[in-house]
């Protein structure tokens, strides 16, 4: 094994982002370490895949601490944990063959074993193979069953989505209004929330970085909040619980404001205030982990899922950055919330 400056996929090296170091508060250049190693042999009962997108998800950076959490931290040394669209390039399995594509959870490397746990198969040449790893795969499904189950929204409702321009919560606001909420969003600068009115179809779209951010939700909340789908924590909450209405249902997805803290935000200690509003009001607020909650219910979401796509109501954008070697910055980018949409590395393609 050795560390490498390889920035194209060969069909002789694999290249693997191990985790060199567990980062205190937010992860820098030597978090991961680009090594090389030889490409492994699939056994009876295996295959070989080849990864052609990797998919960045602010849920990475949990993998990365040993605090206690919901799964296994990724070992020092180990790769990188996530999610890929991938080719099998030899298959020594039942049902896979050569060629076939799949989502699969290579991590951030260019190839690895699997016996077929947890793959999902694409078929021989699936349109828009990437988009697996988004609006039609975890953050797709994260947002339908988050929404659907949790939030249980009603015709007529008002919605409010955190972090509304990315692929969890434009999903979810859109479902929003294909539901027939009132959805508003909260998302960071103009630009994006201009693209969640007159693009995804949002009601309101508000700037969490303007000084006045908590009068304008409440100007575009006037009939109060019921339903909260949280992806951000921090400020956006705080502004939000006000707001909420008796029997308010709060999925809670995420809390990318907190991902790299180090410590508790400064301040008075707000949690009886916050038993009390739920108390008083009624409140519902669940956390949920999509596949251990869900699973289940995958072949629903999908049927949904297509069927909204296919009549033109549900709009997806894409950030795809080339090349394994820039995982780490754009993930570090990713936490900052420097993306634009669904963020995906495009690893291959492969060279001689």
């Amino acid at each position: 094994m050795s560390q490498s400056s390889a920035t194209q996929q060969t069909a002789s090296v694999n290249r693997r982002l191990v985790l060199a170091e567990r980062p205190k508060g937010e992860p820098t250049a030597s978090t991961l370490r680009l090594e090389t190693a030889e490409i492994p042999a699939p056994k009876k009962g295996q295959m070989l895949l080849r990864t052609e997108f990797l998919s960045l998800d602010p849920y990475m950076r949990g993998r990365m601490s040993d605090a206690p959490s919901y799964a296994a931290p990724v070992e020092i040394g180990g790769v990188m944990v996530g999610g890929t669209v991938a080719q099998v390039v030899q298959s020594e399995r039942d049902g896979f063959a050569k060629g076939d594509w799949v989502v699969s959870f290579n991590g951030w490397q260019d190839y690895a074993l699997s016996d077929g746990t947890g793959v999902m198969p694409l078929g021989r040449n699936p349109q828009n193979p990437s988009w697996a790893l988004g609006v039609l795969g975890m953050p797709g499904f994260t947002a339908w069953a988050g929404l659907t189950k949790i939030g249980q929204p009603k015709a007529g409702e008002t919605l409010v989505v955190a972090a509304a321009t990315g692929p969890v919560g434009a999903t979810v606001g859109q479902i929003g209004k294909i539901l027939g909420c009132h959805v508003v969003g909260v998302a960071g600068g103009p630009e994006k929330c201009a693209y969640a009115v007159e693009t995804l179809g949002f009601d309101a779209c508000i700037d969490h970085k303007a000084d006045d951010f908590a009068q304008q939700l409440v100007a575009a909340t006037p009939k109060g909040i019921d339903v909260y789908f949280e992806n951000v924590g921090g400020k956006v909450f705080d502004a939000v619980i006000g707001q909420l209405n008796p029997g308010a249902r709060v999925p809670v997805c995420g809390l990318i404001s907190q991902y790299n803290a180090t410590s508790l935000p400064a301040g008075p200690d707000r949690m009886n205030w916050l038993m009390g509003q739920l108390l008083r009001k009624r409140i519902t607020m669940r956390g949920f982990i999509i596949f251990d909650d869900f699973a289940h219910l995958y072949p629903d979401f999908a049927k949904d899922m297509q069927g909204w796509i296919a009549a033109g109501k549900m709009h997806y954008r894409e950030e795809i950055i080339e090349g394994l070697e820039q995982a780490p910055e754009a993930f570090i980018g990713l936490l900052r919330g420097e993306n634009f949409g669904k963020r995906v590395i495009y690893v291959g393609p492969l060279t001689a």
